[in-house]
């Protein structure tokens, strides 16, 4: 049986962090010398809107944390504006905390690009990563996502990912907050280079849909720079393979499809 074994907050730089641990019932939280699977969600979301039909596929195969980000959900804001490398400093802190030596990484959308900046910076803590549906540079995006961005405002939000927010934090200005953040942190993102992206050791798995707002051509080329990338392009739009509150449909057998691939790259099937 899968549970919900504990869930907690961090101080983590200025933040009291929310984070979550999943796996086998009657295992222990985080058995020594394990390498958990951590989940970082997308931009304006929750664990439960990104990963809530992941999880439950993922969780009798490894030990799960997944995190809520900086203003995100259950997790605090504090008085400075949202970044990768930010996140990325982030999630470390809260792993160290939890005493978690190495770590395999999924991250969604701007979760993906949190994972890549951890294995651009802080490559010790990684075992292996799975970047689903994210970018490097800005002309990765499909035509007119800055456009839109520049004059998006919480109306253009999705419900879904709104009451999702409410759900876990009943608070409109904690949720205005967090859109503007998330709208400042994608309008402001300048492109990796190159050879950011092949200095990236940790295997990874790359996947993308292929109606996705990533373009599939530029996930092609991320692949040929991680040195050791594999590659995966999934029928579907951005999310619904792996099952995303806004963009799955119920019944869909895409979710078990994708943890069958993470899982089996993670050598855990």
């Amino acid at each position: 049986m899968v549970t919900l074994k504990s869930s907690g907050y961090a101080p983590v730089n200025g933040l009291k962090m929310y984070y979550e641990i999943h796996g086998e019932s009657g295992a222990s939280d985080l058995p020594s010398g394990s390498v958990p699977l951590v989940l970082i969600h997308g931009g304006g979301s929750t664990i439960e809107t990104s990963f809530a039909n992941l999880i439950p596929l993922l969780a009798p195969h490894s030990q799960l944390i997944a995190v809520e980000l900086q203003a995100h959900g259950r997790t605090s804001d504090r008085a400075a504006p949202e970044s990768y490398q930010q996140d990325a400093s982030d999630v470390v802190a809260l792993l160290k905390h939890l005493k978690v030596e190495k770590a395999n990484i999924l991250g969604f959308s701007d979760g993906g690009c949190t994972t890549m900046q951890i294995a651009m910076s802080y490559p010790e803590i990684l075992n292996k990563i799975v970047v689903v549906s994210s970018n490097y540079t800005r002309a990765g995006m499909m035509e007119g996502f800055f456009d839109f961005m520049e004059t998006a405002t919480i109306e253009s939000m999705p419900e879904l990912l709104k009451t999702g927010y409410m759900r876990v934090n009943p608070d409109p200005k904690g949720l205005q907050a967090m859109f503007e953040k998330d709208r400042a942190r994608r309008i402001a993102f300048k492109d990796w280079t190159d050879n950011d992206l092949r200095s990236i050791k940790a295997p990874a798995l790359l996947m993308v849909a292929d109606k996705d707002v990533i373009t599939v051509p530029h996930v092609v080329a991320m692949s040929q720079l991680i040195p050791d990338a594999r590659l995966a392009v999934i029928p579907g739009t951005h999310g619904s393979f792996i099952g995303e509150e806004i963009s799955y449909t119920k019944g869909s057998k895409m979710p078990e499809a994708t943890a069958t691939m993470v899982l089996e790259f993670l050598g855990l099937n």
